[in-house]
């Protein structure tokens, strides 16, 4: 039972503890981030009372905020921007707004910059690999997806301990858990870097080879107006010197994967997930390579693509900022629709 469940909602990333509640796996093997839809809880008094890591499972629900306080080994990180954080934040939360804002650019290093850049930021956080990184944002639509990027990254560093809280600072706020403007100078450590970059993330070179393979979908999930060629960012119309789409590229908006909750936005069920999926041709067996304006936007659909179950998701991290700006890479160019 719990191999074909398990393989269903695993990563190939280097995790060394143990997800769900009777089985451990050995390091290097596929280790479950979630045999969890969202909603999934366990109790804070078993985190609190185990004596080590809390479930390593990609979403922490909000019935489940509290008992976060009473785990001492978490490092909450806060992906807003620092006057944000300054105005409140969850107590003992390191910030680091660059996880939303680092851009790849062409001619930069790639994957190898990325990991150099986090492998410092995660470090000076505390992370040495035995704490468990819990990364919020403001809510889980108010900031395309930073949360998601956040543990996105780290999963690509192969950072063993890591979760998402789902529905974000909002949600932590309408719970009545407290929040401070103390900052807390954390005790930096030496960040492990372990990880087959290949299984989760491609770079360009990836994906300009991913355009000669048809059985692999490459899933734009950016908003309308970028998709339809009317704006090349969220950041401005001309942002990017080129607007348009990656050849082939199916269309599936990140806002889709959500759903209205009690306390904000959130991840919609494994089923509804896999029912949007089906819309443009994915189904658990589909391999997928996500692109958006930067990597973040994916990140938060690599999460909901994951814990629906789909086995081979990829993230092109550089996305559109990087593949726009290069006029060696093609692009469908033009407005959908404009005759």
């Amino acid at each position: 039972m719990i191999g074909e469940q398990a393989e269903a909602a695993c990563l190939a990333i280097d995790v060394r503890t143990t997800v769900s509640a009777s089985w451990t796996t050995e390091k290097g093997i596929l280790t479950c981030l979630a045999l969890q839809t969202p909603g999934t809880k366990t109790s804070a008094t078993d985190w609190s009372t185990r004596g080590a890591m809390m479930p390593d499972r990609v979403l922490i629900e909000p019935d489940e905020f509290a008992g976060l306080l009473e785990v001492g080994n978490v490092v909450f990180i806060d992906t807003r921007e620092p006057e944000q954080f300054a105005a409140g934040h969850v107590p003992g939360a390191v910030n680091i707004p660059e996880i939303f804002t680092f851009l790849a650019e062409p001619g930069s290093q790639g994957i190898e910059e990325i990991v150099a850049v986090f492998t410092e930021l995660f470090g000076g956080a505390g992370l040495s690999g035995e704490q468990h990184a819990v990364i919020y944002e403001q809510s889980m639509d108010s900031g395309l997806g930073q949360s998601c990027r956040g543990y996105f990254l780290l999963k690509v560093m192969g950072y063993p301990h890591a979760s998402i809280l789902h529905g974000g600072l909002d949600a932590w706020i309408d719970l009545g858990l407290p929040i401070t403007r103390e900052v807390t100078a954390p005790t930096p450590r030496q960040f492990p870097v372990s990880s087959d970059f290949s299984e989760i993330i491609v770079d360009a070179k990836g994906m300009l080879a991913a355009l000669e393979d048809p059985e692999i979908v490459k899933l734009d999930v950016r908003d309308f107006d970028e998709w339809f060629g009317l704006s090349s960012s969220p950041y401005g119309v001309d942002y990017c010197p080129r607007k348009g789409r990656i050849p082939q590229a199916r269309w599936l908006e990140w806002y889709r994967m959500m759903k209205p909750g009690p306390l904000g936005p959130v991840f919609k069920s494994r089923e509804e997930i896999l029912a949007e999926c089906k819309t443009v041709g994915i189904t658990e067996d589909t391999p997928v390579i996500l692109y958006c304006f930067k990597g973040a936007r994916t990140s938060n659909s690599f999460v909901a693509l994951k814990v629906a179950g789909i086995r081979n998701v990829r993230n092109y991290f550089g996305s559109w900022n990087e593949w726009s700006r290069d006029p060696e890479l093609p692009i469908d160019e033009g407005i959908l629709g404009d005759d």
